[in-house]
């Protein structure tokens, strides 16, 4: 469960991703655990380098737990690209390393993970685990319908797709936020997992909130605390 958490908060075909700029932000969260009596943290933030690639990074601690993660990207045309994975885990069991580098000059991914050696053929339209979740944020902002991805996961292709649930305004630490909701397609006879999303209207569609159900029926709340969306304090409307 504590993984589950990790991987989607790191929240994500990016085709139109040019129609509306991508915005830096820093964003930290609490989780709630409905069975547990102990909460996590965790910040993401999206940041231009000086090379003008763009660095998504994932910070969480739980405890003795901690993850980071972060998709260093680009943008060609139109297409979102990555070009750098990393993923570190400690305290949860065995620590975890995954690194992956996107060549697409030789359309080449290699890299390392935890079954060893990476070194996959690489084809146009691939996101890692990261960069997913941002090009599914700027998706929704530019009203895109097909919430489909293709996304790296080890050594094997797996496809995510996302469901428009409508505009809801939810209240938050920050006061009611605006918000487009969104949940993951799954098929439910194979996976019983639910997974719900609620991402900013009016502060360039940041995550506030994700509400995660699991198998067993164990359930989490992903609350957003504070956030910078442009150099912008978010606010909520009251």
């Amino acid at each position: 469960m504590l993984r589950t958490f990790f991987s989607l908060l790191l929240l994500a075909s990016s085709s139109l991703l040019a129609a509306q700029p991508l915005q830096p932000f820093q964003a930290s969260y609490t989780a709630d655990w409905k069975q547990l009596p102990f909460t996590g943290t965790a910040e993401r933030s999206l940041q231009q380098q000086a090379d003008g690639n763009w660095k998504l990074s994932f910070k969480a601690s739980m405890l003795v737990a901690g993850v980071s993660e972060s998709s260093t990207f680009r943008l060609q045309g139109d297409q979102l690209q990555p070009l750098r994975y990393k993923y570190d885990r400690t305290g949860l069991g065995k620590p975890r390393k995954n690194r992956q580098e996107f060549d697409w000059t030789a359309m080449q991914v290699n890299g390392s993970g935890k079954d060893g050696i990476i070194q996959l053929p690489l084809h146009a339209g691939i996101l890692d685990k990261s960069s997913y979740q941002l090009a599914l944020q700027h998706d929704i902002a530019n009203g895109v319908d097909q919430l489909s991805y293709i996304v790296l996961d080890g050594d094997d292709l797996d496809t995510y797709d996302f469901r428009l649930l409508g505009a809801e305004r939810i209240e938050t630490p920050l006061g009611q936020l605006n918000t487009i909701k969104v949940e993951r397609v799954r098929d439910p006879g194979q996976n019983k997992r639910k997974t719900t999303l609620w991402f900013a209207k009016d502060w360039g569609y940041l995550l506030v909130q994700l509400n995660q159900v699991e198998r067993d029926g164990k359930e989490y709340t992903i609350m957003l605390q504070e956030g910078l969306v442009d150099g912008q304090v978010v606010k909520g409307l009251n």
